[in-house]
């Protein structure tokens, strides 16, 4: 099944939480990439039908999303907000949504989702018990439980264990090799590159890359980086750093250097030999921009298209 998102937005009074995105998110497992606060969870919502776009259409096999219950036969979600009983069991919770979909043998679905996220052994107690990488697992195998061809997860990972995490990691691969839609959300590069085949890059609301990890990660390194220099003459490895191509501004301070490096190799191989050919001695270099934010937004802007 094929979600498709036709320059869709969504805001809140003057907030613009999801703005003039197209996406597709085919069979198979896809990863949406961006910084907390860059409305994934609002994007997710949509594609779930919990949220009515403000403008664009969202539709899943050309079909409208809003206000269409069929859809909900196929659609899974696992949001990131808990949205589980505490004073219920494990048990319980999986039982309920089964009973809901009005599966034909509830029970036995309820126990193939459980087994599914390795939690029939404490399937009995009470969810207020169970840690949070226990809580996520319940609310997949909730999700799970009817069987649905598209998949939704938000920070699915959050709070597991490496264990935990490493299982549900496989068992998201094994589900979309068997041809199922699936679409998860992380601000953690690594751990959608371990899972998806195709990285969506939300920014501050917008759509702001798409391609397999590989390119998304060529895109971050090549990016420019800005550091921040402390030497023995700071004005002496000015001169010696502005004459190099792979040094695109630098501007001399009270604390030292501030370095913008436009190729991020050449740079990294230039400074110490700058350094040293001009007898100074490099006291600290540091990253000035490695936050999420500043790495993610470099992908918007022209440059990175």
């Amino acid at each position: 099944m094929i979600i498709e998102l036709a320059q869709v937005s969504r805001w809140y009074g003057n907030v613009v939480a999801v703005n003039d995105v197209t996406m597709t998110v085919g069979p198979g497992v896809t990863g949406l990439l961006g910084p907390n606060g860059a409305g994934k969870s609002t994007l997710l919502h949509m594609m779930a039908g919990f949220l009515a776009p403000s403008t664009g259409t969202a539709t899943l096999d050309g079909t409208p999303i809003w206000r269409n219950h069929e859809i909900y036969r196929s659609i899974g979600l696992v949001p990131e907000r808990e949205g589980v009983y505490g004073f219920l069991t494990g048990w319980q919770f999986v039982l309920s949504s089964a009973r809901l979909h009005r599966l034909p043998s509830p029970e036995d679905a309820a126990a193939k989702a459980l087994a599914m996220v390795e939690m029939e052994a404490a399937k009995d107690r009470r969810i207020e018990t169970y840690s949070k990488g226990m809580r996520q697992r319940v609310k997949v195998a909730a999700a799970l439980v009817h069987e649905p061809r598209v998949l939704l997860l938000d920070e699915p990972f959050n709070g597991m264990d490496p264990r935990q995490r490493l299982h549900l990691m496989d068992l998201v691969r094994e589900l979309g090799a068997a041809g199922r839609t699936i679409l998860f959300s992380s601000h953690i590069l690594e751990e959608v590159e371990r899972v998806a085949q195709q990285i969506e890059v939300l920014v501050a609301g917008r759509h702001a890359a798409s391609g397999d990890f590989r390119e998304i990660r060529r895109r971050m390194t090549d990016r420019p980086h800005l550091y921040h220099v402390r030497s023995s003459d700071d004005r002496r490895l000015a001169a010696a750093l502005i004459a190099d191509a792979s040094s695109g501004a630098v501007s001399l301070g009270k604390a030292g250097l501030e370095v913008q490096a436009v190729d991020f190799r050449r740079f990294t191989w230039l400074l110490p030999r700058v350094a040293r050919d001009a007898g100074v001695t490099v006291w600290e270099l540091s990253p000035a921009d490695e936050d999420l934010e500043s790495v993610f937004s470099y992908l918007i802007s022209g440059s990175a298209r």
